[in-house]
């Protein structure tokens, strides 16, 4: 019966990635999907929803995207919607420090050396724990964890693919499940007691009001992934020969005495820098503090340099190791190295363009915000028991994710209409917070519409050329689908048992 059962699951997911594979490239997708908000929201501009517009109060008006004035908005604006779109910086920026560390051997070494300490049945728990932890860099995790997932299982003789899928599901599928507070916190802290002080202004929120349930989930998520990663996923990956070209990828041959000499003084200047910054963020007066004294807040240069930082974490080190190995003899040879990283970047790059006119023209709509406002009334008015309304807003939320992929953006809409709403059902704001991030987290790594995803399939394509949309969506598919099963129970349990989800503050709220 288990064995019938497994062979359904993998037919499933074998027709998903046909499916899938058929869609068109990704960046002729969102050209298609620009042009299907132009059509909706032509279609739907001059509809009266009797909606009201969270953001104002005012009545909910469908934008027509397809107007002459919206079109020309769109042109004027096409070069600023790129150049300002938030992941392109993010990745060039980190990846051109990467392509050092890469070009002079540094991260071939330092693989090596960290395979040989690492039992091979550890790998799969540790590239999902790490991508976990990554959160606290921000989108960090995204260029930086996913593809040393497939370097470190190609490396150990498994498929590269199973990596980069353990690692996505650290990083973007347990997005909300963390040991270590990171800026995502107080950031929805602050949008959750805002929706909360629009029916009490009294209510006070702790900026760790999910501290102790989203570590706790970092186990549930780690074994859960683990379990997915080498029972389901890598197993199917057999029928995906690897065809790339991994020339330049690292091997399992025993480390020299001069390449272990250069590692040691290239850790010696991590730490250094490590220090260093740690010395200089604790002063008082420290210039990486915000305006309020934090070091977390969104406003702190320290988070604001999180990028920076990591570009000089792998910069740094890698050019140590060049100059002492002597794979780095010239300024000619150090930019090289750059320019190697950023050769593969071209098919990304147009897809980020693509990305991010959609993006501009589905947020000028209002449609995801309709999307939203009609999702709350119908969960309200079903007057459901408490676990099944909460279950509700979780799948609501995951169905909304993949329409809006900003953690933020998409709280910042959801907050004054979810919070208020489930308070008069005595459901906390911690709780409400709680169940939007599992459903925020969970659909990530199924959605196109992320502007990380098409990095992900760029990277798939350096092992197994052929991947599309399909091959990727159909490994992650039992992810989202355990983990949205699986974390939603973990949260009624943790809730129903009476544990505290994070430290409170000053709210009192008396479960219903």
């Amino acid at each position: 019966m288990e064995q019938t059962n497994s062979s359904l699951v993998q037919r499933l997911l074998n027709k998903v990635e046909i499916w899938g594979n058929k869609l068109p490239d990704p960046a002729v997708l969102f050209i298609i999907l620009l042009a299907t908000v132009w059509a909706l929201s032509w279609a739907l501009s001059g509809v009266d929803f009797d909606v009201v517009d969270p953001r104002n109060g005012e009545p909910l008006r469908i934008s027509n995207q397809f107007s002459g004035e919206a079109l020309t908005q769109l042109m004027s604006s096409m070069v600023t919607n790129f150049a300002h779109f938030h992941p392109v910086g993010v990745v060039l920026v980190a990846m051109l420090g990467i392509g050092i560390a890469e070009y002079s051997g540094f991260i071939n070494a330092g693989l090596r050396a960290l395979l040989s300490v690492t039992a091979k049945w550890l790998l799969t728990p540790m590239i999902i724990l790490i991508g976990i932890v990554s959160h606290s860099a921000v989108d960090a995790g995204y260029v930086l964890v996913i593809p040393l997932g497939g370097v470190i299982f190609y490396a150990a003789g498994r498929h590269p693919l199973a990596g980069i899928a353990a690692a996505f599901a650290g990083v973007s599928g347990g997005f909300s499940a963390n040991f270590v507070p990171s800026a995502l916190d107080p950031m929805l802290q602050g949008i959750s007691q805002a929706g909360a002080q629009l029916l009490d202004p009294t209510v006070i929120l702790n900026p760790l009001n999910n501290y102790y349930f989203t570590a706790a989930s970092a186990i549930v998520v780690t074994l859960l992934g683990w379990f997915i990663t080498d029972k389901l996923v890598e197993p199917k990956l057999k029928n995906n020969p690897i065809d790339g070209d991994m020339s330049d990828l690292p091997t399992m041959e025993p480390l020299q005495d001069d390449e272990r000499k250069a590692l040691r003084w290239s850790l010696l200047a991590v730490v250094l820098g490590i220090v260093f910054l740690f010395v200089t963020a604790s002063l008082e007066t420290s210039p990486w503090r915000g305006d309020d004294g934090s070091l977390t807040s969104f406003s702190a240069p320290l988070m604001q340099s999180i990028v920076p930082l990591i570009f000089l974490l792998f910069l740094i080190p890698g050019l140590v190791y060049g100059l002492i190995i002597g794979s780095i003899r010239n300024s000619k040879q150090f930019v090289e190295g750059m320019t190697k990283a950023m050769q593969g970047m071209g098919y990304y790059l147009v897809i980020m363009f693509c990305i991010a006119q959609f993006i501009y023209a589905f947020g000028q709509s209002n449609l995801g915000i309709l999307l939203a406002v009609q999702g709350a009334d119908f969960l309200q008015a079903m007057q459901l028991p408490a676990g099944i309304t909460i279950t509700g807003i979780i799948l609501l939320t995951g169905l909304i994710n993949l329409f809006v992929g900003s953690a933020s953006a998409k709280w910042a809409l959801l907050a004054p209409i979810f919070i208020p709403m489930l308070m008069q059902l005595g459901i906390s704001p911690d709780l409400a917070q709680a169940a939007y991030r599992i459903g925020d987290s969970s659909t990530n790594i199924i959605t196109p519409l992320m502007p990380y995803f098409p990095l992900v399939v760029v990277f798939c394509q350096r092992y197994v050329t052929n991947t599309g949309i399909g091959t990727l969506t159909s490994m992650m598919l039992p992810f989202s689908v355990s983990f949205l099963i699986v974390w939603t129970l973990f949260l009624v349990l943790y809730w129903t048992l009476g544990i505290p989800l994070g430290i409170q503050a000053s709210y009192e709220y008396s479960m219903p």
